[in-house]
């Protein structure tokens, strides 16, 4: 077995191809309810990173080049954030070992304190970086929308029942450059009531950061459809929600950030945007099949307004974090 450095921008077509049936046979395996990736913009979704980021890559591969493994490391401001995959039938060979001491071993060089990881309960991860002495620092709980289930009438009652003194605006693509600023200070305004996680996944607080944000998710093919609430009064926005549909996996659509600025609460605007959306994805992308979204457990107003929806619990999603030094010195003794 050896551990080698990868790009996936330059990597031949045939090696890209033999890591895409990896990463499906490693989620047939351990995800089954979740919808197989596709070839359309893999490389740019593995290779394309935001704007001061750098993504690293390992591959762990057979005496007969078969592919056995995946890694990354993603550095961030203040974190590294790593990924790691194994096929299952190469599990418990140490192939996950060897990966992880690589990723470790670049965190060192870039300086990181700590690396983080997501991790999808109910899958041998779990255990696996628990042994490496990974500890579990927050906690996520998965739900999915069937759309094939959704009742449209209700729907419609509840995307129409915002308070009087807003209206509703729908930006397939993103939102328009003039609203970059108000867009990010919305995003802002709402940080401080959010239960803090370890930010494995970036987020857009100024307007410049913003604008990077959307031409990296365009780059990698994840197509942003957003919904705002907008105060008429003040022209200011009021709420968002973000939903991203990706060229690898047209059949399911991400649910990223929705949010309601504190001094708007309790006016009905994440249940209104949120049914809003689901109108316009079924008209703009009529090939979705479900849609996941994340939520804190102690976000219970958005919890429920999720549940009305029609949102189902599905799994737990963990964030692990692993001081570096202590992770290389547990490497070194294992």
């Amino acid at each position: 077995m050896k551990v080698r450095e990868w790009d996936p921008g330059t990597a031949p077509a045939d090696e890209l191809e033999a890591v895409l049936r990896a990463l499906n046979d490693i989620v047939a395996s351990d995800v089954p309810e979740d919808p197989p990736w596709r070839e359309t913009m893999f490389r740019e979704y593995l290779a394309v990173t935001m704007p001061g980021e750098r993504r690293t890559s390992w591959l762990a591969t057979s005496d007969a080049g078969e592919i056995l493994g995946h890694a990354s490391l993603l550095a961030l401001e203040e974190i590294g954030v790593l990924e790691l995959s194994v096929v299952p039938g190469a599990r418990r060979g140490r192939v996950g070992t060897a990966l992880l001491a690589a990723v470790a071993r670049r965190a060192a060089e870039e300086g990181f304190e700590s690396v983080g990881v997501e991790v999808i309960g109910g899958t041998p991860a779990i255990k696996f970086f628990e042994a490496h002495g990974f500890e579990c620092a927050f906690i996520e709980m998965r739900n999915v929308l069937d759309l094939g289930g959704v009742d449209w009438l209700r729907l419609g009652e509840m995307a129409a029942g915002i308070s009087a003194g807003y209206r509703i605006e729908y930006y397939p693509g993103g939102p328009p450059p003039e609203l970059y600023a108000g867009y990010a200070a919305a995003k802002e305004a709402a940080r401080a009531a959010v239960v803090e996680d370890l930010e494995l996944r970036p987020s857009s607080y100024d307007a410049e950061r913003l604008a990077a944000s959307l031409r990296t998710l365009h780059g990698r093919g994840l197509k942003p459809y957003i919904v705002l609430a907008v105060h008429e009064q003040t022209d200011t926005i009021a709420g968002l929600t973000e939903v991203v549909v990706p060229a690898q996996r047209p059949t399911r659509a991400d649910q990223y950030d929705t949010i309601e600025v504190p001094s708007h609460r309790g006016y009905g605007i994440s249940r209104a945007i949120k049914a809003r959306m689901l109108f316009e994805l079924r008209a703009a992308e009529p090939h979705l099949v479900d849609v996941q979204t994340w939520n804190a457990l102690e976000n219970e107003p958005l919890l429920k307004v999720n549940a009305e929806l029609g949102f189902k619990p599905d799994r737990e999603w963990r964030e692990y974090e692993a001081g570096v030094p202590d992770l290389l010195r547990r490497l070194k003794a294992s």
